[in-house]
């Protein structure tokens, strides 16, 4: 018979198939890209050396690296990469350069990208019926696909393999098994290859030896797969040579299909890499477009235990699984031991395009000295929100100072059954952020001290020869003395060009010694370093000067890390930092005095917020502690921003009730404090609106304000607090009153947290709630935290939810005043409209100063108050809601970095004092096991 008339194989063919897989992929993510237009698959490459026949041939990120390259310093790049979630598949051309390990290379690809399917964790998984690889083997799995495409039956058949190789024949004979094929694998071991080919139903061939099967072989109505693609010599051909298989071409005539070579598994490798690419994209996005809930269950005791044995016996989650129910990669955190982590400020660059979710502000009325439980509220209000009514909620709190700790306020990690976890971790060293504020800030104090003594005892041939040493017969400005010579108008760059005039301006900054204002600052309360003498000693000839300590949450520094952007941004804002005066009565910045740049090296892990999480699971950020009372009391801008981001809804979706979850933010003590901070410092800075303001409430606190006798920490409460009592509470109503008005007078809606005791009575409760609803809170709810955890504000949560979703339509949020207003007027307007004060007198001290500050251009900047948390006036004693007194001004400082101007009403103490009992004395450690004793 003339081969024309010999029955011909049903060719296999990759190319048309392969070409169907790639237009069903385009459809596929085009579909996919109109809910999620950010949605991009992205492939990285990476080829070590040139080699001219390791293209793949389709678009993605081609990383061609030196053949000479070490393994460590290619590890550094496949770590970068497998960190990377933009990426998602990865693939290393082979084969590498003999120094390189490839089974090395192959498992440090993270098998969640490994695309080729090569990894040990994907083979494994291949190997068992129970389990499924993130991916197949893009060879083995184009085989498979085309017996798909052509409706060829597997199950059943007996199916032969010839070849073992990690990539082809060992998957691929997997695969055949799991779909209930009967396989046999032949190697170059195996005894009489021929008789096992000759009995398969479907063969499989990748030996990688041209022609090594005979076309007699072949079973009649054979499926044969070519897996081969060798050059075999052909002078007929213009090449010299023609691709062949690993299969007699002529076995087509026996076989009922038949891969062609080239044009039949070719093809369909690149097909299936693509396919795995979309397949891996897909799925990390639909995986880190929703974060996990996974609550860790309270068992609730009555009596409430202490805080810290609430603590101690609840077994918080690894904070490595917290981070990953973010779906922050490896490279977006960095633990802290177990249950405490560092997040990174790319996670900002990563989730840009993503809408933020709601955003909660926790204020408060007008406390007692014993704290109305804000702190609670917040953490149990995430709680609530996470564990009970199953959505994202993140609470973002400010790290507590030790001071206070120490003191007699305690900690500030929540209480009861409503805290962060680890509690004792929180309340002392934490990451150190507050440690490097009081390095970083100290260092400038000595700086400053140091270049005055400096500049009054050298010439200044001597200061320059040593601000500018000659090197190798070279002199060279530091860096951060460019920013001097800029402000000084001297533009040349290099040290010897300038004149002698020149050499003077740079290197004097003729400091002022009694316009020194940068203070010395600890973290610990200590009533006598308030006020000091330094320069005692002989060695300081004679240059002693009076100073003082103010506690480190104080520090200029911890409100730049609040208030800060990114690290260009805390960069900047340390540099303007004003220090000093010179005796012209210019200002001296960090700039000046050249320190700029080892305070952000000291900052530079302080910037990334700390990861911890509530009782109940949910996450926290922890992260600055600006006290509320003398700065501007609230947690970082970067913190809520990344925690926004977390719970937010993908770029392009619209943020609704079931697509965003909530971050719930504290602001220190009352509304008339912390929120008007957050309102026209915090918000002016980072451009986030809130949705909803939680103002939290006690009856103790209502009453006290109604006039109730003293509340005195460490003493029993009267027993006006503990019997019920309406007419005291109506009376006190009117601090809570005020609070609400001045929170919708920015344009957003109050939600009253009754923070319930056990001694307070159903008709007190609905007492407040009643009045808060009438004087326009949008609801008030009577929560017990404290003794239930979120189970005990799930009512509170509902509000925030219904409040929220309604704000997202109609938020008509302002800030309180235009910052462009000078700097008396800014005062009065916060001191009239939120204080209700009559009027605002300025000591001569503070005329002066705000006559200085507006000719040095200070005076855009908002106002940050430091006064009393006890009173809407200055006079801690003058309760309730007072209105028409006057509010004095004695001083007003600026603060360049953080960005704002501080008056000071009244005598407001910048470093507290030890009490009589301060908690200390309750506080141990257990030597047996280490456990922390009586912290709270």
């Amino acid at each position: 018979m003339p081969d024309s008339d010999q029955p011909t194989a049903v060719r296999l063919d990759g190319k048309v198939i392969s070409e169907q897989v790639r237009s069903e992929l385009s459809q596929k993510v085009a579909e996919f890209k109109k809910n999620h237009p950010t949605f991009t698959p992205k492939l990285v490459a990476i080829q070590v050396g040139e080699r001219s026949d390791s293209s793949i041939g389709i678009s993605f990120e081609h990383i061609q690296l030196p053949d000479d390259i070490q393994q460590a310093e290619l590890d550094t790049h496949l770590d970068k990469i497998n960190n990377d979630p933009t990426i998602h598949g990865i693939i290393v051309q082979l084969p590498v350069p003999d120094h390189l390990s490839t089974k090395h290379i192959v498992h440090s690809i993270c098998p969640e990208k490994d695309v080729d399917g090569f990894h040990a964790e994907n083979i494994g998984h291949l190997s068992k019926r129970a389990t499924e690889p993130f991916f197949n083997s893009c060879t083995p799995m184009g085989c498979i696909e085309l017996l798909k495409r052509y409706d060829i039956a597997v199950a059943g058949k007996n199916a032969v393999v010839v070849g073992r190789s990690d990539i082809v024949g060992s998957p691929v004979a997997m695969m055949l098994n799991n779909l209930d094929a009967t396989v046999t694998l032949c190697h170059s071991k195996t005894p009489d290859i021929e008789a096992r080919v000759r009995e398969a139903d479907i063969l499989v061939v990748a030996i990688g030896k041209h022609e090594f099967v005979k076309a007699d072989w072949v079973k009649p109505g054979a499926v044969v797969i070519d897996v081969g693609m060798n050059a075999k010599d052909d002078p007929t051909k213009k090449s010299g040579y023609r691709w062949v298989g690993d299969v007699e071409a002529a076995a087509k005539t026996r076989a009922a299909y038949m891969t062609p070579v080239p044009g039949g598994v070719g093809p369909m490798t690149v097909a299936m890499l693509l396919s795995n690419v979309v397949t891996s994209a897909i799925r990390h996005f639909e995986a880190s477009s929703t974060t996990s809930i996974v609550p860790n269950p309270l068992t609730l005791l009555d009596p409430v235990p202490s805080d810290i044995a609430i603590a101690s016996a609840q077994k918080p989650k690894l904070i490595s699984q917290v981070a990953s129910e973010l779906n922050l990669s490896h490279a977006e955190f960095e633990p802290y031991g177990k249950y405490t982590a560092k997040v990174t400020l790319d996670v900002l660059e990563r989730l840009e395009s993503n809408s933020n979710g709601h955003y909660v502000v926790v204020t408060g009325i007008s406390p007692t000295p014993l704290g109305e439980g804000k702190s609670t509220v917040t953490i149990g209000l995430t709680q609530a929100i996470y564990a009970h009514l199953k959505r994202p909620a993140f609470a973002c709190v400010r790290q507590p100072s030790q001071g206070p700790t120490f003191g007699i306020k305690g900690g500030a990690a929540g209480g009861g059954y409503s805290q962060v976890t680890p509690m004792t971790s929180m309340n002392l060293h934490l990451t150190g952020d507050i440690h490097a504020i009081t390095a970083a800030n100290n260092l400038v104090a000595a700086a400053v001290d140091a270049r005055y003594f400096h500049e009054s005892t050298q010439t200044d041939t001597q200061l320059f020869n040593r601000l500018c040493p000659k090197k190798k017969g070279a002199r060279k400005f530091a860096n951060v003395m460019l920013n001097r010579l800029q402000k000084l108008g001297i533009s040349t760059t290099n040290p010897d060009d300038m004149s002698a005039e020149e050499v003077s301006r740079f290197v004097r900054l003729d400091i002022d010694q009694d316009k020194i204002m940068w203070r010395r600052v600890t973290d610990t309360n200590d009533r006598f370093l308030r006020e000091i003498t330094i320069g005692e000693a002989a060695t300081e000839r004679g240059m002693a000067r009076k100073t003082g300590f103010d506690i480190s949450v104080a520090s200029e520094i911890m409100a730049v890390l609040a208030l800060t952007t990114s690290l260009s941004d805390m960069r900047e804002r340390l540099g303007r930092m004003v220090v000093a005066l010179s005796k012209q009565g210019e200002p001296i910045t960090c700039d000046d005095i050249g320190i700029t740049g080892a305070l952000t090296v000291l900052m530079k892990d302080a910037i990334n917020p700390t990861l911890m999480q509530t009782l109940e699971g949910s996450p926290v950020f922890v992260h600055a502690g600006p006290f509320a009372n003398i700065a501007h009391g609230n947690s970082s801008i970067v913190a809520d921003r990344i925690a926004l981001k977390l719970v937010g809804a993908p770029a392009g979706e619209p943020v609704t009730a079931e697509n965003a979850g909530y971050v719930v933010t504290e602001a220190g003590f009352g509304a008339d404090i912390g929120f008007e901070k957050f309102v026209n410092i915090k918000c002016r800075a980072s451009g986030l609106v809130p949705d909803v303001a939680v103002i939290v409430a006690t009856i103790r606190a209502l009453k006290m304000h109604g006039g109730g006798p003293d509340v005195v920490p460490g003493k029993p409460l009267a027993d006006e607090y503990t019997q019920e009592n309406l007419e005291l509470l109506r009376k006190g109503f009117a601090n809570l009153r005020r609070h609400i008005e001045n929170v919708n007078k920015v344009g957003i809606q109050a939600i009253v947290a009754i923070n319930a005791f056990s001694s307070d009575t159903e008709a007190e409760l609905e007492l407040v709630r009643q009045l808060a609803c009438e004087a326009g809170a949008y609801d008030a709810v009577p929560t017990h935290l404290w003794a239930k955890g979120g189970a005990g504000a799930v009512e509170l949560a509902k509000s925030v939810e219904r409040c929220c979703s309604e704000s997202k339509q109609n938020n008509k949020f302002h800030v309180l005043y235009d910052h462009n207003l000078p700097i008396k007027d800014k005062i009065e307007v916060i001191a009239k409209e939120f204080y209700r004060a009559g009027s605002v007198s300025f000591s001569k001290e503070a005329e002066q100063k705000i006559e200085q500050f507006t000719r040095n251009g200070w005076d855009k900047m908002p106002v940050c108050m430091a006064k009393t948390q006890y009173s809407f006036s200055a006079d801690p004693a003058l309760k309730n809601a007072p209105e028409g007194f006057d509010l004095p001004i004695r001083d007003i400082r600026a603060s360049l970095g953080a960005g704002f101007v501080y008056p000071l009403c009244g005598a407001m103490q910048t470093l507290p004092g030890l009490p009589t009992r301060p908690c200390f004395y309750d506080i141990d450690v257990d030597a047996e096991t280490g456990d922390i004793l009586g912290l709270f």
